[in-house]
C-alpha cells in the first residue's frame, strides 16, 4: 500500500467535509519528530513538526500545539511515556513516529515492535481527530543495506495498522530524495534542515493543504568527493558520533536519558520569524 492508497478518515483535514487545517497538533516520537538535527543558533532543535505547527499556526486562530518526542526513545518507551499523555490532549491531529530506534538495532524483536506499535495506535485514534503514521526516510548507504528486510516489513505493517484505524501514512520511505545522503547531517542518522523543511512540505501535502513547493524534487548532480576527504569524513563520523553510540548501546544509556519534552503542554502557538513560541 501507498499513501496514495491509504484512505482518509472522515472529518480528517483534506477529506470531503473536512476543515481546511486542525486546529491543535500533538507530536510524539523519537529524535525524528523532536528535531534532530536542524539545529538553532542557540543549540535547541526544529524540525519537521515544529515548522509544520507555525505554517499550521498562521491558518488557524488560537491554534495550540504540544510536542513530546525525545531523542533515542525506543516504541515502548513512546507508548508508555508519551502515547496517553497526547491521547488525554484530544487533538485535532496527532502524529506517532516509534519504531526505527528499535528496528535498526541488530537483536530487534519485530513481533513485539510491530505489537506494541499497534496498541499505541488503537489507544490514539479514537481519541484525536487524525492520526498521522510514517514510513520514516532513510538514508541509503551500507547501514540501510544490512537491515533493508526488517525496515521493510515493518513499514508495510504500518499500512496495515493505518488501514485498520483509519490512519493516514505519509510515506517518507520512498523518497529518492530525502535518501540522499546531502540531506542528512554529519551524524548520518537525522535530517539536515533542508531534510526537514521537505518532510513538513510532505506531511502539508498529506493533510491535503496546498501545496507550497515539490517536497520530492530531485538534488543536483553531486559534486564529487576527493577521495581523502571522504576518509576524513568517515574517520570524523565515527570518532565524534559512531563511537559514542556504541558507548551508550553497551552501557545501556540513551541520548534522551532524563530529557523533558521540548513543548509538554498544549499550549497556544505564534510564528516569530522562523521559530515558535507559546504566546502566554
Amino acid at each position: 500500500m501507498t499513501r496514495s492508497d491509504t484512505p482518509d478518515p472522515a472529518g480528517s483535514p483534506g477529506s470531503p467535509g473536512g476543515p481546511d487545517s486542525p486546529g491543535s497538533y500533538v507530536a510524539i516520537g523519537d529524535s525524528f519528530t523532536e528535531g534532530m538535527s536542524d539545529l538553532m543558533p542557540d543549540g535547541s532543535y526544529r524540525g519537521w513538526a515544529d515548522l509544520l505547527a507555525a505554517r499550521l499556526a498562521q491558518r488557524t486562530d488560537s491554534f495550540r500545539y504540544a510536542n513530546l518526542a525525545v531523542r533515542g526513545k525506543l516504541i515502548a518507551q513512546i507508548a508508555h511515556e508519551q502515547v496517553d499523555r497526547a491521547a488525554a490532549m484530544e487533538a485535532d491531529l496527532v502524529s506517532l513516529v516509534g519504531g526505527p530506534n528499535d528496528i535498526l538495532r541488530p537483536r530487534c524483536d519485530l513481533e513485539r515492535v510491530c505489537a506494541t506499535f499497534e496498541d499505541a495506535v488503537a489507544r490514539l485514534a479514537p481519541r484525536c481527530g487524525t492520526l498521522l503514521l510514517f514510513r520514516s526516510p532513510a538514508r541509503r548507504g551500507p547501514a540501510l543495506d544490512r537491515c533493508r528486510p526488517r525496515v521493510d516489513r515493518f513499514f508495510a505493517f504500518i499500512d496495515e495498522v493505518a488501514e485498520r484505524h483509519g490512519a493516514l501514512v505519509v510515506d517518507l520511505y520512498a523518497s529518492e530524495t530525502l535518501g540522499d545522503p546531502r540531506m542528512w547531517a554529519e551524524d548520518r542518522l537525522h535530517l539536515t534542515h533542508e531534510g526537514h523543511s521537505r518532510v513538513a512540505e510532505a506531511v502539508w501535502q498529506r493533510l491535503g493543504l496546498p501545496a507550497e513547493r515539490d517536497w520530492d524534487a530531485p538534488l543536483p548532480p553531486p559534486e564529487p568527493v576527493p577521495w581523502r576527504a571522504r576518509r576524513r569524513a568517515d574517520a570524523r563520523f565515527a570518532r565524534v558520533h559512531l563511537l559514542p553510540w556504541v558507548g551508550r548501546r553497551l552501557t545501556g544509556r540513551s541520548s534522551g536519558d532524563g530529557r523533558p519534552p521540548k513543548r509538554p503542554e498544549l499550549a497556544p502557538l505564534t510564528c516569530v520569524g522562523p521559530r515558535v513560541s507559546d504566546t502566554a
